[in-house]
């Protein structure tokens, strides 16, 4: 169903209230997510990307109650990943001839998933299309954020930027807007969406963001690819990228492990007592991998300014769900970030070396050797954790 807003500009996307998970299994959306394409009805009319593929065909019919698809004059295409692009080749079976504005890296990424050569128009950062009615869209190349082939697009005289995944959010509403949503959720969704997404591009991000605001354009509603539309004070997700992009960290310890027999879990939790204790301003949060979600962890790992990692010994290394959580952690490039490990072992203990070692391989700053402990903790070296925590608390 189309929503008008802004004048002539209305949202004609997909709410996915069902969606768990994204990007294959590699990201989980708990509060589903909205696929959001917009339609432009001046003397021009532009549709602005499209929506995943399993809505195609109910995305064309929806369309099609709404205008007629051979008065569809432009579509823009600001991402050529199948989230958005997706019911192209379905749309396209109607409008063949219909012009596609698009990066030069978008059309490689189009024409290798649909094999298909439509009428592909090449734009960069600076050009601009007439639409009619004194208006123009301008075209933003936003390389890396996060494909090659992303860019955003600027309506003059409504002012609105369709920004794409940048700012966007896994959040299914039908409100559309920011400040009608529960705001506790669109900043736990919005904080998570950089964290898991765009962390490894934080410094192409400062970059873009400053020549963005070098254009000097008015913004009255940023239209994301997912998620809310900012209307309500739209550049305070602008001022929170920025503060994103920054090696972000807040006055928070994340300890996150897994366990074979609880020898480690007991070691996590004294060691969060001992923190605790030497810091009462300091936030503590502890996290079994294998009970908790790891796009939930990513969260935390990127608001903490200290990591400490886990695992008891096995086969003279790690657990392998924490080697690959770490592995996560590693193409995510964190910066400014310390860590410490930790780990019981019965034969050969290992376990602390090979997770500082990953550890420092991932980026971190490991600040202390790690504590290990022979066996189930007992209460002297529960004991001794607490101390340990203590001691990162104050390093």
């Amino acid at each position: 169903m189309k929503k008008q807003i802004k004048n002539k500009v209305s949202w004609v996307g997909k709410v996915d209230w069902e969606l768990r998970k994204f990007h294959g299994n590699e990201y989980s959306t708990h509060k589903g997510s909205t696929y959001n394409s917009y339609l432009i009805q001046e003397e021009k009319t532009v549709l602005i990307d499209t929506v995943w593929s399993p809505f195609a065909e109910e995305f064309v019919e929806n369309l099609a109650q709404e205008i007629d698809l051979d008065n569809i004059d432009y579509i823009v295409a600001n991402h050529g990943e199948n989230d958005h692009s997706g019911a192209l080749p379905a749309l396209m079976k109607h409008i063949p001839d219909t012009p596609i504005y698009c990066t030069a890296n978008a059309v490689k990424s189009l024409k290798g998933q649909y094999h298909q050569d439509w009428d592909f128009r090449v734009v960069k950062t600076g050009d601009t299309l007439d639409i009619g009615n004194g208006k123009e869209l301008v075209f933003v190349e936003m390389m890396m954020l996060h494909w090659p082939d992303s860019m955003a697009t600027y309506l003059t005289q409504d002012n609105v930027l369709f920004s794409n995944d940048a700012f966007g959010q896994h959040l299914a509403t039908e409100k559309l807007y920011n400040d009608l949503v529960d705001q506790c959720d669109l900043d736990e969704e919005a904080i998570k969406y950089y964290a898991n997404i765009l962390t490894p591009f934080s410094p192409i991000l400062r970059k873009k963001l400053d020549e963005v605001l070098s254009l000097n354009l008015e913004i009255d509603l940023i239209a994301t690819s997912h998620g809310v539309i900012w209307r309500d004070n739209p550049m305070q997700i602008v001022e929170k990228y920025s503060q994103w992009a920054n090696d972000y960290q807040e006055n928070q310890i994340t300890i996150i492990y897994d366990t074979m027999w609880n020898g480690t879990k007991i070691l996590a939790e004294k060691i969060a007592e001992g923190i605790g204790l030497a810091d009462q301003e300091v936030v503590v949060k502890v996290f079994n991998l294998s009970k908790s979600d790891e796009n939930d962890i990513i969260t935390e790992v990127f608001k903490s300014k200290t990591v400490l990692v886990g695992s008891p010994t096995i086969s003279n290394s790690i657990l392998h769900n924490v080697a690959g959580f770490i592995h996560l952690m590693k193409e995510l490039k964190f910066k400014n970030k310390k860590a410490a490990a930790f780990g019981c072992y019965g034969w050969s203990g290992e376990s602390v070396k090979v997770l500082n070692d990953l550890m420092e391989d991932a980026g971190f700053e490991t600040i202390d050797n790690g504590f290990k402990n022979h066996w189930n903790p007992d209460v002297d070296a529960q004991e001794s954790a607490i101390k340990f925590g203590e001691k990162i608390a104050k390093t």
